[in-house]
């Protein structure tokens, strides 16, 4: 491990961090329309523990609240590099 690494956090290929496999089956469920109430009951989770998560998602994603977050993780998911390179 190098200076300055965090142990268990990898960076993403824009050099932010990713997200674990948790927080990633949370944003899914977010880009889908849940709710936090909705998540915390589908993944037996207390609804503290899935806003906690939510933050944690928006802290590694560079992003204020849920519409960025979705826009972000669709953008992410959707566009292929080449067509990232030629949006304006």
């Amino acid at each position: 491990m190098s200076r300055g690494e965090i142990p268990g956090i990898e960076l993403g290929p824009e050099g932010g961090r990713s997200l674990s496999a948790r927080e990633s089956e949370i944003m899914g469920l977010i880009a889908d329309g849940h709710t936090n109430g909705e998540i915390a009951s589908s993944l037996f989770l207390a609804e503290k523990t899935v806003k906690n998560h939510v933050r944690s998602i928006y802290s590694k994603l560079g992003v204020g609240n849920r519409s960025a977050a979705i826009a972000h993780w669709l953008g992410r998911r959707t566009a292929t590099p080449a067509l990232r390179a030629r949006r304006p």
